[in-house]
């Protein structure tokens, strides 16, 4: 069962797995986006040469939260019959950013992962600076927050707004309601990525390790990597990892769009 709990802990890492340096003229630029309601990535979830599960990230039509009109993504984690009878998982999370890809403005997940049971909302409140955490309708933990944070779903759909630069690492504030987070992220070089998918010019990213929780602090050679391409759609196209409890992987294996 903890070798399970390992791989998604890995495929959670959907939910935030880089992320980038932001200004306010990136988060508001007025070029079109390289993702619309309407976008379906789906990956499979390997073990070593298991098939365990799969991941779905989904772009929504906009919807208003308390007077904002908001971007909506969703991120959807599930186990497969082999894996379920060891750890099921059924986990959603959905992100609503500001229509300027400004900053989040609402975060729920809903997570069913072996004896886990959450439902967690956050709300983000700018007036006070302040982000509540909520599980199942209970307030939790309040934190306070910058002018501008992003919760971990939103991190992956923010990364995709700018070309990447080879050789640079980049930082950005996160907040998943319980602590707020300065992460940094190495940019690699250029490659050629073949997935279920297809072929793909993809840059490698690397969060730095000492960052991350749960399995990946326990994994001292541990590493994570991931792979968007090159084009622009810059969307994720494989995602890979080393830890305690094994080697994973995560490939694009259909991308639909709008």
């Amino acid at each position: 069962m903890k070798r399970f709990r390992g791989i998604f802990a890995f495929a959670a890492l959907f939910c935030g797995f880089v992320f980038g340096d932001i200004r306010a003229e990136d988060a508001n630029a007025t070029a079109p986006l390289p993702f619309a309601p309407g976008e379906r990535l789906s990956f499979r979830i390997k073990w070593g040469f298991l098939s365990v599960g799969t991941a779905v990230l989904e772009t929504h039509e906009p919807e208003e939260v308390n007077g904002t009109r908001c971007h909506k993504m969703s991120l959807t984690v599930s186990t497969n019959k082999f894996a379920d009878p060891f750890y099921k998982v059924r986990t959603r999370a959905v992100s609503y950013v500001g229509g300027g890809f400004d900053r989040t403005i609402l975060y729920r997940k809903k997570q069913l992962e072996g004896k886990t049971n959450r439902d967690v909302e956050v709300r983000f409140d700018y007036e006070n600076n302040i982000a509540r955490y909520f599980n199942h309708g209970v307030a939790g933990k309040i934190v306070e927050i910058p002018d501008q944070v992003f919760d971990p779903l939103a991190i992956a759909y923010l990364f995709r707004l700018r070309e990447v630069e080879p050789g640079k690492a980049r930082k950005l504030p996160t907040c998943d309601g319980k602590r707020v987070r300065d992460i940094e992220v190495k940019i690699g070089r250029k490659s050629k990525v073949t997935v279920p998918a297809g072929k793909f010019d993809a840059h490698e990213v690397s969060p730095a390790m000492e960052n991350l929780r749960g399995v990946f602090r326990k994994s001292p050679d541990g590493f994570l990597r991931i792979w968007y391409s090159a084009n622009d759609r810059r969307m994720p196209v494989r995602m890979q990892s080393k830890v305690i409890v094994g080697s994973f992987v995560a490939r694009l294996i259909e991308s639909k769009l709008p």
